[in-house]
């Protein structure tokens, strides 16, 4: 799916005061990160690493494994296009609503696809399937998956391959990641994302974790140079500055109970639960379409129209939790089309 994700205020021509559509964090990249990148702008009169090795040698090293078990990548997406190009005519269960470039990737590459509401999942859930994704937290509900549940779906199905999609586990304290089990099981990959937390989705960066020998069933289809060498000296940066650079998720989250509070006090919205800042609504008017061109000709607000995931409904949208400044602005606006004449 090219168009029909969030963050596409360039393509309406309006002003956009605050941009709820995303959930790549509203703080700006990490201190410092311009800078650095400024200085490394010399590297871009040659060719970058083929595979950003420096990159995933320092990945390896923070997670305690090895460099086989790291494929960086230009992003999540291009990470989980190669994992639908790896098992190509193969067999993919997608958990839904998700993400849909998990749909849109496996059809791309011929598999059988078979789709499972989230909450219909239990850890005793048997899968026949090569692969199964699983988006943790999930997007777009932040719904999250407990990992001693995992931990049984990888047990009870190892011939299974479990992608899962960990692009926004910075940004909930629910649950923690994923990554320990690789010591564990041979059939797990996790997929991580560089641009979310850091506010550079710009830049597209992200890497995949898994055995080695699955790290190196997608590399044969990775081609040379796909992440830049502007990318790969972010996440150098990243990394190297890991503990500084974190987003101030207690705040965030806050202000993200405090929007819920404020909006749950709206008769004309329905505001379902979430573990992480972005969270899914219903309007009960009208559709999520309509509201989102109302907003953003009337107010300057951009929200996401999340009628194109699967499972969802022409009246689900989802907001992003901004500063609490935007957040009041939204409030208002929503109260004003509750008010609105039917």
């Amino acid at each position: 799916m090219l168009h029909g994700h969030g963050d596409d205020g360039y393509r309406h021509g309006h002003e956009i005061k605050a941009d709820f559509s995303t959930n790549v964090w509203y703080g700006g990249e990490p201190a410092g990160l311009k800078d650095y990148l400024f200085n490394q702008w010399p590297t871009i009169n040659r060719y970058p690493e083929v595979l950003a090795e420096s990159l995933a040698a320092q990945v390896a090293a923070h997670h305690g494994l090895m460099p086989a078990q790291v494929l960086i990548s230009s992003g999540t997406t291009e990470s989980l296009y190669l994992v639908a190009q790896a098992w190509a005519g193969g067999s993919s269960t997608v958990l839904t609503p998700s993400f849909a470039e998990y749909e849109d990737a496996t059809r791309l590459h011929r598999h059988h696809l078979t789709f499972l509401a989230w909450n219909e999942l239990e850890a005793d859930t048997q899968f026949a399937s090569d692969l199964a994704f699983i988006c943790n937290p999930n997007n777009p509900t932040g719904s999250v998956l407990a990992l001693e549940t995992i931990t049984t779906l990888l047990t009870n199905n190892p011939q299974t391959v479990f992608v899962l999609d960990e692009a926004f586990i910075e940004f909930t304290t629910s649950i923690s990641t994923a990554v320990p089990m690789l010591a564990q099981f041979d059939n797990l990959l996790i997929m991580r994302s560089l641009t979310k937390a850091y506010a550079i989705p710009g830049l597209r960066l992200g890497y995949v974790l898994g055995p080695p020998a699955l790290v190196a069933r997608l590399t044969q289809y990775k081609p040379p140079w796909t992440v830049n060498a502007l990318a790969a000296a972010a996440g150098n940066f990243l990394f190297a500055n890991y503990n500084q650079v974190q987003l101030l998720l207690p705040q965030l989250l806050a202000d993200k109970t405090a929007l819920v509070s404020a909006l749950r006090s709206n008769t004309g919205v329905e505001v379902l639960p979430s573990h992480t800042h972005y969270f899914l609504a219903v309007t009960r008017r009208g559709t999520a379409a309509e509201l989102k061109r109302w907003l953003l000709t009337q107010h300057g607000l951009l929200i996401r129209d999340a009628a194109n995931f699967r499972g969802l409904t022409s009246a689900h949208f989802r907001i992003g939790t901004r500063i609490p400044a935007d957040n009041q602005l939204l409030i208002d606006a929503l109260a004003t089309w509750t008010a609105l004449p039917a």
